[in-house]
This record gives C-alpha cells, structure tokens and sequence, in this order.
C-alpha cells in the first residue's frame, strides 16, 4: 500500500516555504530573520509561505509563547497563506504514516530496555566506535506489540546523503554516521524529526530555509523522505547572529525578542531592513523598502558566514525610518507608545505633526513619545537645569513683553509667532536667544526641543500663554525669595 500525501496541493504553485518555529520561548532576531528569508524567497518566486507551530515539546511549549509568535509575525508584516497548522493536532496522522511504515518494512519495533541501550554505549564508547543503536530488535519478533517499544525508521546502512545546499553547497553525510532514529516514543508520541518530514511532505514545502544548527537534522529526514518516495526540498541553513562581542547572541547582549524591539521604539520596516542585510545584500545598498528585498532577494546569495548583531546599526536605520516614511505611517506606530506611556493625545496636535516635529530629533519612538509629553500635559516643575539657566531675573522683561504681544496675536502660527520673537528682541535690543531660550522653558519645561514656533504652535495658545505667565511667576518667586 502506497503511503500518500495528505494535502491537496496546488500544482501551479513552484515554490512553497515554511517558518516552524517552537513555541518554547518568544520569537528572537535569529528567528524572525529566517522568517524574513524564508517569506522572502516565497514572494520573490511567486510562490506562498506557510506558518506551522511545532509545539510537540509538551512540556516547555506554552501557549504565551504561541501568541507572542503570532503577534511578532503579525508586527512584522510576515503574513502566511497556510496556516498556521499545529503539530500537537496532527498526531493521528503521523501515527497514521509510522502504522504504514511498519507494514512495509521501513520502521521496527524496539522493546530494548534503557539499561541494554546505556550498556551498549558504553561498550562502543570504550571501542571508539561511534554510538548507535546495533539493530538488536530489527529481527526479534519475540514480542508481543502491547508490551512497551519505540519505533525507530530503518535507516540506510550503505551509502551517503548527498545534498546541494543553497547557502553552503554539496554536504555529503556517510549513512553509517546516522542511526536508527527512534520515530514513535513509548508514550506513543512521534517525534519532531518525524513529524518535520511528514508535514514538509503534506504541506510541499519545496524549500527549507532555517538555522545552522539543524544541519545534523537533515540527513536523517531526507533519509525518511527517500524511504516515503516523497520528494526532496532544496534546503538552505543560514549561518547563526552573533553579539557584538563576536559571542552567540543571547539575553546579555540586551534585546533579542522581537517584540522588545517594538517596545524599545523601533519601526518593523528598519528592523526588517535591519535583518535582511545581516548576511545579503545587493550591491552597496543599505536601505530597502519591503518591495526592494522581495525583488531582489535571493538565498543562493546569502553569506555562510556569521554575521554580527550591530544595535548602533539598528538606531541610525530606525532614525532614517522615522523621517523618510510617510508621517502617517510612522504615528500609526507611534500611538502604541503613547498609549504604553499614558499619554492622552486627545487634547492635543494630531500624532502626525508630532512625527514632523520631532522626526530630525528623535531615534526611537519610545524617546519620541516621551520627548512630547509637554505637547498634551501641563508640567508643574521646570527642568532644574534648563530654568537654573534661563529662567533668572534677567528673563522677566522679556518674558512679560512677548507675553503681551502674544495675548494680541491673531493667528497662532509658526511665521507669526517668529515674528513676535523677532520683534520683542528688537524692541529690548536683546538678542533672539534672550528672548528664544527662557520661552522655550516657559513653553516646554524643559531646555530642548523643535523649532520653538513650530513646537508653539502645537502645543497652542491657551497652553503657551497659560505656561508664559507661570515662568514669569516662577522667577518673581525666586527673585523674592533670595
């Protein structure tokens, strides 16, 4: 009896990738670049992207985990067409095929207790030779098939796996360094390097795209691909992300889960564009547009080499983001911040003009957000060293005479309030900046910010004259006390 392919496929689609992930843990950089790579090919041929949760590890996988996967893929703009399928609902059928496997002589039974097999191990171990199972059950058909057993897939004893790996060419691995991997536990359950193989085969997965270190995984499932006459993906393992200290990237390099970066203030579009220059690129560019990387991708480019994780890098593109995407876009981000800081933005400048404003200044929307607090709050402190500074005695007179020609002013726009700068430090025959800095405290509470006609102009007229009058009692206060 033939065993088939479950899925009814679409024979005009050439090209179909996967990103598996496990749910034991939150998706990292590592991750979401194979993500990226994978979804990329995908569309660079036309082809579709499947998203399956590999979440037969009961024990560490969560549901947390899941939807922090699911939500990272969403942010990022990696959308699927199948899917997301998960392995824990699809035992009965890798059941199904392992039953098959053993009907037609591709699988065994194996009821060798754990004290014969630490046995064996140890006797190869003390011969140096390498440790594998010796086949002892393959032929004991002494047992009942109720007693307790594994399955493992008979592996191939003669000959070698020979791959084309897009990214590190021919890999040829000797079938007498692979063992006979166990395929059903004694609990019943299959296991992942079985259930890989039957879901890339009912899914048509054509191309695997994943890390390194599954390398050692892939003989073997080849190996249970060929016993299933399923065809053979092209397989491309993309090298691992390293820290800036040239160590393997983890939790002490800051952070490495993706949606950390979305809470430190990063744009998905720099983050991507970050990634996916992290081993290829085209030419000299370095920032592409989504369009640009699926136009241009390819894995057969991708460099075999590590590469390293550059946050200094990630900070000069998620600048370059912010001010050249479209305002409307980048607000659109912007409001989860401001919501995650408890910032009302319903009295006050609409979140695009805050983009526009602070765009120049600010490298993550995290420190935008914070930098335009004042734009919708009233404060009741100043900056102490901003009003240690400007807000001195000598900043009453022209604090009090800008005040009154701003109580007179007819539009509250930038031009007209530069001009009113303009003309107080020509009345007092003062400079712009004795005039300019102590109102920028005033305004803002602090010492910095944008164009101060512009930063007027939004925060607006009852605010800047309310907060105007508040500095100037600020400073008779101080004058009064010393």
């Amino acid at each position: 009896m033939e065993i088939k392919s479950l899925f009814n496929l679409d024979p005009n689609v050439k090209v179909r990738t996967r990103f598996a992930p496990s749910p034991t843990g939150y998706l990292h950089v590592g991750g979401a670049r194979t993500a990226l790579y994978s979804w990329l090919y995908a569309k660079h041929n036309q082809g579709e992207f499947v998203l399956r949760i590999e979440d037969t590890d009961l024990e560490r996988s969560t549901q947390e985990a899941t939807e922090a996967i699911l939500d990272s893929m969403a942010w990022l703009g990696l959308s699927w067409e199948h899917g997301p399928y998960y392995q824990t609902k699809r035992f009965d059928r890798y059941n199904e095929v392992i039953d098959q496997m053993l009907e037609q002589g591709l699988a065994y039974r194996c009821y060798c207790s754990k004290e014969r097999l630490e046995a064996l191990r140890e006797e190869q171990e003390k011969n140096k030779e390498k440790p594998r199972y010796d086949r002892h059950c393959l032929h004991d058909h002494s047992h009942d098939p109720s007693e307790p057993h594994v399955v493992r897939f008979k592996n191939p004893m003669e000959g070698s796996v020979i791959f084309d790996d897009a990214v590190r060419g021919k890999i040829e691995i000797s079938n007498s360094e692979l063992d006979d991997l166990i395929i059903r536990r004694t609990d019943g359950s299959p296991t992942y390097n079985f259930c890989v193989v039957v879901d890339d085969w009912d899914m048509g997965i054509t191309h695997v795209i994943r890390g390194e270190d599954h390398i050692n995984n892939t003989p073997r499932q080849i190996n249970i691909l060929k016993a299933l006459n399923a065809p053979i993906p092209q397989y491309a393992h993309v090298s691992m992300i390293l820290g800036d200290d040239g160590q393997k990237l983890s939790k002490r390099h800051g952070a490495v889960s993706v949606m950390q970066y979305r809470d430190e203030g990063f744009l998905p579009e720099a983050l991507l564009n970050y990634l996916v220059r992290l081993g290829w690129g085209h030419g000299d560019q370095e920032v592409f547009s989504v369009d640009e990387m699926v136009e241009y991708f390819d894995i057969h480019q991708v460099s075999r080499s590590a590469s390293a994780f550059n946050t200094d890098k990630l900070l000069w593109l998620n600048h370059n983001y912010i001010r050249e995407l479209p305002a409307e876009q980048v607000a659109s981000y912007l409001a989860w911040h401001m919501q995650d800081q408890q910032i009302n933005t319903e009295n006050g400048p609409a979140l695009t003009e805050i983009v526009r404003a602070l765009g120049e200044r600010c490298k993550t929307l995290k420190e935008m957000a914070a930098a335009s607090r004042y734009f919708y709050e009233d404060f009741a402190e100043f900056e102490e060293a901003a009003a240690k500074k400007h807000l001195k005695s000598a900043a009453i007179a022209p604090l009090t005479e800008v005040l009154s020609q701003l109580e007179q002013l007819e539009n509250w726009q930038a031009h007209d309030l530069h001009q009113v700068i303009e003309q107080t430090a020509t009345k007092l025959d003062i400079g712009m900046g004795k005039v300019g800095m102590p109102l920028r405290v005033a305004v803002t509470g602090a010492g910095q910010s944008p164009s101060l006609d512009i930063t007027m102009e939004l925060i607006g007229r009852v605010r800047c004259l309310a907060r105007i009058q508040q500095a100037i009692e600020f400073m008779k206060n101080k004058a009064e006390a010393v």
